[in-house]
């Protein structure tokens, strides 16, 4: 049932997207936003589903197999689109996309997040696969399990070695750039998803643990939104 969820939000973003491009082309602006705002909540709500799946055995080589699997479906699907704060703010500060345009792009990203994560609690208070029981009941289920000046550290980290390799892999091919970003996110997944959660993204951080962000605001801000931008700045200092 995860799996048909998952798969029906990702044919849905497809067809909304389509639809944009065929109808909106002559507003740039609506079109850029509506077209970010599909490609996040694709991501995010993939993400929130998935997150249910963890516990899945054998653990963790299911939620390690699964996340490899719809980075790659992201990625060929989602062409074009950022679908994180930071990885729009480097064209912005680099001057190739103006700031009206990055700010917007954001904004949609946030939006998406919270649509996203309105969408999943709706489907998992209908109960209608076995990980959605008692789902709704947890909330702050804090992916912080060390202390904040290492988490802050590692996701510091995995974002400049993200940002830093989804720059390297410009000049790859597409058909294997994706599998190599999906195989660099499922081993930071693995090496830091158990103290950090490994995130280094601050809209899907929100949209996974709104509630974390909400109890210890300053924190869960700290970790999941300066940290990666940093790290985008730092890469784009060296770049």
């Amino acid at each position: 049932s995860s799996l048909l969820l998952m798969s029906g939000v990702v044919v849905t973003v497809g067809l909304c997207r389509r639809l944009a491009r065929r109808r909106l082309r002559s507003r740039p602006l609506l079109f850029a936003f509506l077209v970010e705002t599909f490609s996040t909540f694709q991501i995010c709500a993939c993400t929130n589903e998935l997150s249910l799946l963890g516990s899945v055995e054998p653990q963790p080589h299911t939620a390690l197999t699964l996340t490899y699997g719809f980075t790659v479906l992201h990625g060929l699907t989602l062409a074009g689109s950022t679908c994180n704060p930071c990885g729009t703010l480097q064209p912005v500060w680099a001057g190739g996309t103006s700031l009206r345009m990055g700010g917007l792009k954001i904004a949609a990203q946030f939006v998406a997040a919270v649509l996203a994560r309105v969408f999943m609690h709706f489907i998992w208070s209908l109960e209608m696969a076995e990980p959605h029981l008692g789902a709704l009941s947890q909330g702050c289920t804090s992916p912080m399990q060390t202390t904040e000046m290492q988490a802050f550290c590692i996701e510091l980290l995995f974002s400049v070695v993200f940002q830093l390799a989804v720059l390297r892999a410009e000049s790859v091919n597409p058909k294997y750039r994706v599998h190599l970003i999906a195989l660099l996110i499922t081993m930071l997944v693995y090496a830091g998803g158990n103290l950090t959660g490994a995130i280094f993204n601050p809209a899907l951080a929100f949209s996974l643990h709104a509630d974390c962000f909400y109890d210890k605001f300053l924190s869960y801000s700290l970790v999941y939104w300066i940290a990666p931008c940093l790290g985008k700045f730092l890469n784009t200092l060296c770049v």
